[in-house]
């Protein structure tokens, strides 16, 4: 698990080299639009929502005493759980709307890798597509919420609170995988096999989603690139796991032969 979360966040290093080879670019034109405009969106309600929240916490310290360290202590974590919130949102909405765009980028790169014109499998549609991935989305967001609110409660227990963010952090990487991974899954397999295909290569959604989150922390050049960057790995990742995968179990997965053997 942990070496494949490397291996996940390794591919990384390849991406941006790859996408400019290949003239992928001119895809990611309206996502990255897309990724700024709900990025402020979810910024600016954060930013203004987080005291109206803390302070409305603070309403039940009943003393005096301590009272604005209490307020300020709430409204920091107001913050931090609607942000988490937020980011939750954000991952998933830029997925969904992004999916038709998404999927000539990770076609490209599977032509590329195995010199052959991808197939579609499925027979998905630009609407189907849409539609699956609109699926996907509310699935994922359904599931990180059930897992993500109860560690936000654990953020008010000291201590606790410190491993409660790291465990936050790695159930928001591993949605995110899954969804930039699905790009090129959506083509192979069908709603449920593509869930089942994901959860027995979950390390390297995890790094893959690590990487999209870590590049959300960028000021400004983190939600153009995040796109782009994230899901021509996802999509190196997953081509690589189709067809070197022989026996459902992934051997010898080596990261950088698409851009070194062509």
């Amino acid at each position: 698990m942990v070496q494949n979360i490397f291996k996940g966040l390794q591919v990384y290093s390849g991406a941006y080299a790859l996408i400019s080879k290949l003239k992928l670019w001119k895809y990611f034109v309206i996502p990255i639009l897309i990724s700024v405009v709900v990025f402020i969106l979810i910024f600016v309600s954060a930013y203004g929502l987080s005291d109206n929240l803390g302070e409305w916490i603070a309403g039940i310290w009943p003393w005096e005493f301590g009272k604005g360290t209490f307020t300020a202590i709430s409204t920091f974590i107001s913050g931090i759980v609607i942000f988490a919130i937020g980011l939750i949102l954000f991952k998933h909405i830029i997925m969904a709307l992004s999916s038709p765009f998404m999927s000539p980028v990770s076609e490209k790169i599977e032509e590329y890798y195995t010199g052959q014109p991808a197939e579609n499998h499925t027979n998905a549609t630009f609407s189907k597509q849409l539609v699956r991935s609109v699926r996907i989305g509310l699935r994922n967001l359904t599931k990180e919420l059930i897992y993500t609110l109860p560690i936000l409660l654990l953020k008010f227990i000291p201590v606790v609170n410190i491993f409660s963010t790291a465990l936050l952090f790695l159930v928001q990487a591993y949605y995110a995988g899954v969804s930039n991974m699905d790009y090129t899954l959506e083509r192979h397999f069908s709603y449920r096999e593509s869930i089942a295909f994901i959860k027995k290569h979950r390390g390297l959604a995890i790094g893959n989603g690590i990487g999209f989150l870590l590049l959300l922390f960028i000021p400004v050049i983190g939600v153009i690139l995040v796109l782009p960057l994230s899901v021509t790995s996802a999509s190196i990742i997953t081509v690589d796991l189709l067809f070197d995968d022989d026996e459902g179990e992934h051997i010898g997965f080596e990261p950088f032969k698409i851009i070194e053997n062509r």
